[in-house]
């Protein structure tokens, strides 16, 4: 749950952030995958450290 959650909000803050810089479309996906997949790994191993 905190991995999708991560997931989210990662893909909302790129995606926020490259609109604020004045991105297109393929700019502004660009950033909400990549964002994504950090928070993603970053609440992945959160998970697993506190499921230990």
């Amino acid at each position: 749950m905190l991995v999708i959650a991560a997931l989210l909000l990662g893909a909302l803050i790129g995606g926020l952030r490259a609109r604020k810089r004045g991105g297109n479309r393929m700019d502004i996906a660009q950033y909400a995958t990549v964002y994504a997949i950090a928070f993603g790994l970053i609440a992945l191993f959160a998970s697993i450290i506190i499921s230990r």
